[in-house]
C-alpha cells in the first residue's frame, strides 16, 4: 500500500506551489480576522454590561441617598415647620390684640369726628352766609356805579354832539357868509371891468369918427388939389408923370395916417394894460381874501377833527373801562366759585380722611409741642425779626394764622408717612431675605440639572461632594508622627461611561 501511494503522489510545479501558498496566506488573514472581530465583539458586549451595571449601581446609590436625604429635610422641617406655627400664632394673638385696640378707638374717633363735623359744618355755613352777603353788596355797589357811569356817560355825549352839531351850524353860516362876499366882490370887480371896457370902447370909436371926418376933409381937399394938379400935369406933362405924382403922394399922407393910427393904438394897448393891472391887482386881493377863508375853514376843519377825535377817544376809553369792569367781575366771580369748589373739596377730604383717623387723633386732634416755653420765645422772636424785614410776608402770614392747626396734622400725618415708607421697606428686605433662605432650602432638598450644577454640600456621592476640595497635606501631631493621607478615588465603570 505505501508503495502504491508513493507512487501515485505527482510533483507539483512552481505555479501550483504558488498559488497554494497565496491560498493559506488568505485563509490565515481571514482566521485573523474573524478571530478580531470576535474579541472586539467580547469586549463591546463587556462594556456594554459594565455601563448598564454601573448605571443600575448609580440609580441604586441615587434612590438610597435621596430616601437618607428627604427622612433628615423632613424631620428638620418638622421642627421649623412647629417654630413657625408657635411664632404665628403669637403674631396672630398680638394682632387680635392690636385689631381690638384699634377698632375701640374707631369708635370713639368715630364720635370725636362727628362731633368736630357738626362744629365745622356750623362754622362753614357761618362764613359762606358772610361771603354770600358781602358778594350781594358788592354786586350792588357794582351795579350802582355802572348805572352812574352810564349815565354820566350819556350826559357827555349829548353835550358834546350839541357842541358839534352847533359848531357845524357856525361853520356853515361863516362859509356861505364868505361865499356871498366873494361873490359880491368878484361882480363888483366884472361890473367896473365892463364899465371900463365900454369907456374905452366908447372913446376909441369917437376918435376914429373924429379921423375920419378928418381924413374925409383931408381927401376933399387933397382930391381938389389932385384934379387941379392933373388938369395942370394933363396940360403939362403926359398921364403916368400926373399918375406918379399923385401916387406919390398919396403914399406919403397915407404913410402919415399910418404913424398917426399906430400912435393911437399904443395908447389903446398902454390903457388895455392900465386896466389889466387893475384887473390882476383886484384878483390878487380877491385871491388873499380867499386864502384867508380858506386858511379859517381849514383851522376849523382841524378844529372840528380834534373834537371828534377827542370824542371817539372818550368812548373808547369809556368802552374800555366797561369791558375791564366786567371782565374784573367775571374773573371775581370764577375765583370765589373756584374758592368754593376748593372748600367743598377739602370738606369732603376731611370727612374721607376722617374715617382713618385713631382714637388717639379723634381725642387729641393737634399734638402738643415738644420746644420748652424759652425755646418757643427765641422761635418767636427770630420770626418777627424776619417778618419785620419783609412787610408782605407778614401780612400774608398774618392773614394764614387761623391755618396753624391744619399745618400741624398734616406735618403729623407726612411724618407717619414716612415712618411707614421706612417700615415697608425694612420689611420688604426682611421677606427678601426669607425668600433667599427658602430658596436656598428648597434647592437643598430638591435634585435638579440645576441644582447639581452648582454647589451644593448636602450632595454626596462616594463619599464625595461637589464642594472645592483642600489639598491633601500630610498632617503632624506633636510626637512627629505623620498620619495616612485621604485620597479621592473614582470607578473605571463612571471613568468609562462619561467618555464615551
Amino acid at each position: 500500500m505505501p508503495k502504491k501511494g508513493k507512487r501515485g503522489k505527482v510533483p507539483l510545479s512552481d505555479e501550483e506551489q504558488l498559488l497554494l501558498f497565496q491560498q493559506k496566506l488568505l485563509a490565515e488573514e481571514e482566521m485573523a480576522k474573524k478571530k478580531e472581530k470576535l474579541l472586539s465583539q467580547f469586549l463591546k458586549d463587556k462594556l456594554a454590561k459594565e455601563e448598564h451595571n454601573s448605571a443600575l449601581n448609580l440609580n441604586k446609590i441615587n434612590t438610597h441617598w435621596r430616601t437618607v436625604l428627604r427622612e433628615v429635610k423632613t424631620k428638620e422641617l418638622h421642627k421649623d415647620i412647629e417654630v413657625l406655627s408657635q411664632t404665628f400664632e403669637r403674631v396672630v394673638d398680638c394682632k387680635d390684640s392690636v385689631i381690638k385696640s384699634l377698632a375701640k378707638d374707631l369708635s370713639e374717633a368715630e364720635e370725636q369726628y362727628a362731633h368736630a363735623l357738626r362744629s365745622h359744618l356750623h362754622n362753614i355755613d357761618q362764613l359762606l352766609a358772610l361771603q354770600r352777603h358781602r358778594l350781594n353788596l358788592l354786586e350792588e355797589s357794582y351795579n350802582m356805579e355802572l348805572e352812574t357811569l352810564t349815565k354820566e356817560f350819556e350826559t357827555e355825549r349829548k353835550a358834546i354832539i350839541d357842541q358839534h352839531e352847533k359848531e357845524i351850524h357856525y361853520l356853515q353860516d361863516v362859509f356861505m357868509a364868505m361865499e356871498q362876499n366873494y361873490i359880491d366882490s368878484d361882480y363888483e370887480s366884472k361890473l367896473e371891468f365892463q364899465s371900463m371896457w365900454d369907456d374905452l370902447k366908447n372913446k376909441n370909436l369917437e376918435d376914429k369918427h373924429f379921423l375920419r371926418l378928418q381924413l374925409e376933409n383931408i381927401v376933399e381937399d387933397l382930391w381938389k388939389r389932385f384934379q387941379e394938379a392933373l388938369k395942370n400935369y394933363t396940360d403939362a406933362t403926359e398921364d403916368r408923370k400926373i399918375a406918379f405924382e399923385t401916387l406919390k403922394v398919396k403914399d406919403e399922407k397915407s404913410s402919415k395916417e399910418i404913424e398917426e393910427q399906430m400912435k393911437k393904438i399904443q395908447k389903446l394897448q398902454e390903457a388895455i394894460t392900465i386896466s389889466r393891472g387893475k384887473i390882476a391887482v383886484h384878483t390878487r386881493e380877491s385871491e388873499e381874501k380867499n386864502q384867508i377863508v380858506r386858511n379859517d375853514k381849514e383851522l376849523i376843519l382841524m378844529q372840528l377833527r380834534k373834537l371828534k377825535a377827542q370824542r371817539t377817544q372818550a368812548r373808547e376809553l369809556s368802552q374800555e373801562n366797561l369791558v375791564k369792569l366786567a371782565l374784573e367781575s367775571n374773573a371775581t366771580l370764577k375765583a370765589l366759585r373756584k374758592v368754593v369748589d376748593k372748600g367743598e373739596k377739602i370738606l369732603k377730604l376731611g370727612e374721607i380722611c376722617r374715617k382713618f383717623e385713631s382714637e388717639e387723633e379723634k381725642i387729641l386732634p393737634f399734638y402738643s409741642s415738644l420746644l420748652t416755653p424759652r425755646d418757643m420765645e427765641d422761635i418767636q422772636f427770630q420770626f418777627l425779626e424776619q417778618l419785620s424785614h419783609e412787610e408782605e410776608l407778614a401780612k400774608v402770614m398774618e392773614e394764614y394764622k387761623g391755618m396753624e392747626n391744619f399745618w400741624k396734622r398734616y406735618n403729623k400725618v407726612k411724618l407717619e408717612l414716612l415712618s411707614l415708607k421706612h417700615r415697608r421697606n425694612q420689611l420688604l428686605a426682611i421677606s427678601e431675605k426669607l425668600r433667599e433662605m427658602l430658596k436656598q432650602y428648597l434647592d437643598g432638598i430638591t435634585v435638579s440639572d440645576e441644582v447639581l450644577s452648582q454647589i451644593n454640600p448636602l450632595f454626596i456621592v462616594n463619599n464625595r461632594s461637589n464642594l472645592p476640595q483642600p489639598l491633601s497635606t500630610p498632617v503632624t501631631h506633636a510626637n512627629n508622627k505623620r498620619l495616612s493621607t485621604s485620597y479621592n478615588v473614582i470607578e473605571a465603570a463612571h471613568v468609562i461611561s462619561h467618555t464615551l
